[in-house]
């Protein structure tokens, strides 16, 4: 009996209804378990009977040290060739997109389409599932995609496809151990008779199935020992066989098996005792756990033998899977073959997507320095700390940065000198130290002064005048772009040109300008146009950053959408998540608290690590902190407060500043004054209205002089000059219900302090909540009516205002588009709700979403 097969009717009917339905529209079908759970059996049996209805195409991903960039694509490619083949062996990524989706849209029956193992994907297929998976529901096709959930952490690229993945066209299978029963029936006994058997394995069909295999009269102790029970039993040659097999960590195609191992008949005793399974392209172990016992037994030095054999056969295949070379390299303590390898996989794998795996092999050949010439080592350097920087490593990008600045000092480049001078500039920067990023900026513009006219001097120029925008020094900045613009054009340094002018709209936006924003935008066109993603991913990033900081909230809501589609499909970590802090920040004005905070916590990454994008995440965090009355709030204040003192950012310094003020008059203290009134001087200038408005307001709650000026935000100039009503009407236009109950509670009347009482009881917000029915006792009101909580009998699992809104929207079946207009808000935004409703209530779909606002009694919105 398959043991893989028990008690997986339902996943199985699950996969054969979404391939009947294929024949009208797409899916996805989100395949996960623990390893050893079955997940390949279940694929088996479903793909053995998809086969005569359906074109079926499988691929694998591998437990490399770094990924084979597109594995399972080439093993697709392999039986399929055409256009994906070719496209693979271009390296273009746009046409690899094009081919996959064009290998999904057989016109003559529908295709199933199998990727095994995506946890250990490379970032470049992420993205290719992503794309792909995004557009499903436009295809006669199915997409399985198995996973183990516990190696995926909260940071796990795979989450990356995961979350983008939603809507009633995608289904998730978890596949649960085995039963009690189901191990009886394995063993052939009773439950209590194989109880034993249950407590040892906890019901995972591999670890039973192994152990029941062994050809002993007890059960192995562990998984290992049943594994190497079995391979014990087979003649030397097989065993042999199986350790040169081992090492190879994925199914080994049948042309590498016999280079490896000549004839292979020798492998039938293996397949016959279930510890290989034999395709007519690959050979591979049962199941990875088998392998992984096999592979951890060898002695080191048969390791290393063997990983040798694997990188020789390797080397002598017409097309060189780089990835594996290196993995092998690596493995077998070839350290020429690593530095002779690694770069070109790194730089294929960046130009990919998968920055990552880039820097993964980068780092490889770095480590292996002494077999470089000091030339090459200095570009590798560079080119890593790049890749580290993209992939949101901030502290190892700026160690390697540094080392790739002393290898050019020594060699007398002046040219290259002057490049790693400015990449130095950047990763300073990001790491909060922006003197020294000044300083390594101005040194590379002066470096390369004398030799005139560049690319190099160019690319210098511009992230100069990078860090310069950042610390609200627009008019040099200007200056330095409109020189790097102007060279560029004259040296033909065109993939330049739109990042600088992203910068350059940036720096007029911040002054007030607002033809920056035309300028900005049609440069990210031109940069889309031209599939320069960092520069894309960038753009979108400093457009989130300078439209918040204007208050132009629904240019900024779609805009993040258009950034979010886009960042979906490309692999730059640290541009993703400065571009996201600003929705959630977002979403926490709009009251969405919870998934505000969390999603600002992921911005934020490690606490005790906090680099230049802490300037965007940690002020929110810490207003959240203060508004919903916690503990740690003074301790965050004080993080965000040193952080955006080391970025030097005027943004991140008036938001904590009005934060401190807040908390102050929250907890009725004086005091708190001083930073937000020395900050005005630095807000007086176009552009900074907001902030300068922002200061005022809490100035004056403060009980500090304030008075409104021209061009403050009326929001904000309403409540300056004490127009409650008028500052009320405009914070609910903006959907900002915290800073509308803060006006209605300054009224000094009872019927809108009440009503804002309700609000903040609503929101969670205990200070402010507090204060309120402070304020109404004093003016004789001694029970203040209570706001919907988040424990009540009606709504069990907290949701807020905005979420119970959204789960009452889904009764009534709408799609996120109709909800988005209902609410007048962004589907994007709309997305981030549904999610937090989905799992606050513990629910996989909108059905179950529907049947539970039928059940809570949530009538018609």
């Amino acid at each position: 009996m398959d043991s893989g097969l028990l008690e997986r009717d339902v996943e199985l009917a699950a996969l054969r209804s979404a391939l009947a339905r294929a024949e009208s529209r797409g899916s996805v079908v989100l395949l996960d378990g623990e390893a050893g759970i079955g997940k390949t059996s279940v694929v088996r049996a479903f793909v053995s009977g998809a086969r005569g209805l359906a074109r079926v195409l499988i691929g694998a991903c591998d437990d490399l040290m770094t990924p084979r960039s597109l594995g399972p694509l080439w093993d697709v490619a392999r039986h399929v060739g055409g256009s994906l083949a070719a496209a693979l062996r271009e390296g273009d990524r746009d046409a690899v997109l094009a081919a996959v989706l064009g290998e999904l849209s057989d016109a003559v029956r529908p295709t199933v389409l199998v990727v095994e193992d995506v946890h250990w994907a490379d970032d470049a297929t992420l993205d290719v599932l992503r794309y792909v998976g995004r557009r499903m529901s436009e295809l006669r096709a199915v997409l399985v995609l198995t996973y183990r959930d516990d190696e995926i952490g909260r940071d796990h690229p795979l989450q990356r496809v995961l979350g983008a993945l939603g809507g009633d066209g995608v289904h998730r299978l978890h596949l649960d151990r085995l039963s009690p029963t189901a191990v009886a029936r394995l063993a052939g006994g009773t439950t209590a008779t194989s109880a034993a058997l249950f407590r040892l394995t906890a019901g995972n069909p591999f670890f039973v199935t192994e152990a029941l295999g062994a050809a002993s009269t007890q059960v192995p102790p562990t998984v290992v020992d049943a594994v190497l029970a079995r391979v014990r039993g087979l003649d030397p040659p097989t065993q042999a066989a199986l350790e040169q097999l081992a090492v190879v960590p994925s199914r080994v195609e049948l042309s590498l098996a016999r280079a490896l191992l000549g004839e292979l008949t020798m492998l039938e005793s293996a397949e016959r005792f279930g510890v290989l399974q034999v395709s007519p392209d690959s050979i591979g172990f049962r199941h990875e756990l088998a392998r992984r016992a096999v592979h951890g037994a060898l002695a080191s030095t048969v390791r290393m033998h063997l990983n040798a054999r694997v990188l020789a056969a390797l080397l002598d295949q017409p097309e060189v899977d780089l990835a594996r070379i290196v993995h092998h390299a690596v493995e077998a303590g070839d350290d020429a073959a690593v530095v002779a390898h690694a770069p070109q996989a790194a730089r294929r794998a960046c130009a990919a997507g998968a920055q990552s795996q880039g820097a993964a092999l980068y780092e490889q050949a770095l480590r292996r320095h002494h077999l470089l010439a000091p030339g090459d080592r200095a570009v590798i350097a560079e080119d890593c700390a790049w890749a580290l920087f993209h992939s949101n490593r901030r502290q190892q990008a700026l160690q390697v940065a540094e080392d790739a600045v002393q290898l050019f000092e020594g060699l007398g480049d002046n040219a290259a000198l002057g490049r790693a001078l400015a990449c130095l500039s950047v990763q300073q920067w990001s790491d909060l130290q922006p003197e020294a990023a000044l300083e390594s900026a101005e040194s590379a513009t002066r470096l390369l002064e004398p030799a005139g006219e560049s690319a190099d001097r160019v690319f210098a120029l511009m992230y100069r005048a990078v860090i310069l925008v950042n610390l609200d020094q627009e008019r040099e900045a200007l200056d330095c772009l409109e020189s790097a613009l102007a060279m560029a054009e004259r040296t033909g340094a065109r993939h330049l040109v739109p990042l600088s002018m992203i910068y350059q709209g940036r720096a007029r936006l911040q002054l007030g300008e607002e033809a920056g924003l035309d300028e900005l935008l049609h440069a990210l066109e031109a940069a889309r146009a031209e599939g320069i993603h960092e520069s894309v991913l960038w753009g979108y990033h400093n457009l989130a950053g300078v439209l918040w900081r204007l208050g132009r909230y629904e240019e900024l809501s779609r805009h993040l959408d258009a950034g979010a589609e886009y960042g979906q499909d490309h692999d730059f970590p640290t541009h993703n998540r400065g571009r996201e802090a600003f929705r959630y920040r977002l979403l926490a004005l709009r009251g969405e608290w919870d998934t505000a905070e969390e999603g600002l916590r992921e911005v934020l990454g490690d606490p005790n690590d906090q680099g230049v994008l802490g300037r965007h995440a940690l002020p929110g965090l810490a207003q959240l902190a203060v508004r919903r009355g916690r503990e740690n709030a003074a301790e965050l204040l004080t993080v965000a407060r040193a952080n955006a003192e080391r970025a030097r950012s005027l943004p991140a310094l008036v938001a904590v500043a009005a934060t401190e003020l807040e908390h102050a008059w929250l907890a009725q203290r004086p005091g708190h004054t001083r930073a937000a009134g020395e900050l005005l001087a630095r807000t007086e200038q176009a552009g900074r209205e907001r902030d300068r408005g922002v200061l005022l307001r809490w100035l004056r709650r403060a009980g500090e002089p304030a008075r409104s000026f021209p061009g403050c935000p009326p929001e904000l100039a309403a409540g300056i000059e004490g127009d409650w009503q008028t500052a009320a009407a405009a914070w609910e236009r903006l959907d900002a219900p915290y800073e509308r109950a803060l006006e209605l509670m300054d009224s000094g009347e009872v019927a809108p302090t009440t009503e804002a009482f309700v609000v903040l009881d609503s929101l969670d917000a205990k200070p402010a909540a507090a204060l309120a029915r402070q304020r109404l006792r004093r003016m004789g009101v001694h029970q203040a009516p209570r706001g919907p909580r988040p424990a009540t009998r009606g709504n069990p699992a907290g949701l807020t205002a905005r979420q119970l809104e959204i789960l009452q929207l889904l009764g009534q079946g709408l799609s996120n588009a109709e909800i988005a207009a209902r609410l007048f808000v962004s589907v994007r935004t709309v997305d981030h709700h549904v999610s937090a409703v989905l799992q606050k209530l513990n629910l996989t779909s909108r059905r179950e979403a529907a049947a539970t606002a039928e059940r809570l009694g949530l009538g018609p919105a």
